[in-house]
């Protein structure tokens, strides 16, 4: 199954990018995967809201270059479907069957601009919670690599 995760902005601390590696090395087993940074904007605190709409925009111009036209695509956002860790090992059963690559996206510190929403086929939540994206990626990550190990009925910590 090919699995791509596209997110904006790099991870820049060592414990974020050793346990994401961590997980990437262990999906190898499972999955081409593949993830793709694209460049964050600069977006200060005290932004106006139309500057806010030209950051998602502009993130969202770089996202939708690094989605395929016949990917399926699941955004991470808090209106998202909300799902068990079985339920989400039966999600990734349903989309390898259905032979399409498997594109996840994690916006930025803004969000997703509303094409990125256009383009979904699917919408994903960890939680009602708002979590920095870099968290996010290791939350996927980890479920992902949990998904697999589930389905492939082998034992994994609880």
């Amino acid at each position: 199954m090919n699995v791509r995760i596209v997110c904006v902005g790099k991870l820049k601390e060592a414990f974020f990018t050793d346990a994401c590696a961590e997980f990437q090395k262990r999906l190898s087993r499972y999955c081409a995967l593949e993830v793709v940074e694209v460049a964050d904007e600069k977006a200060p605190e005290s932004l106006h809201p139309k500057d806010e709409d030209l950051v998602r925009e502009k993130e969202g111009r770089r996202i939708l270059k690094s989605i395929g036209p016949k990917d399926f695509v699941t955004v991470l956002a808090i209106d998202g479907r909300q799902m068990t860790s079985e339920a989400f090992a039966a999600y990734l059963t349903e989309k390898e069957a259905e032979a399409r690559p498997l594109t996840f996206v994690i916006g930025g510190s803004l969000g997703l601009s509303p094409e990125v929403y256009a383009r979904a086929n699917a919408k994903l939540s960890f939680s009602k919670m708002t979590f920095p994206h870099r968290v996010a990626r290791l939350l996927l990550l980890e479920q992902l690599y949990r998904g697999f190990k589930i389905n492939a009925h082998e034992a994994y910590h609880k």
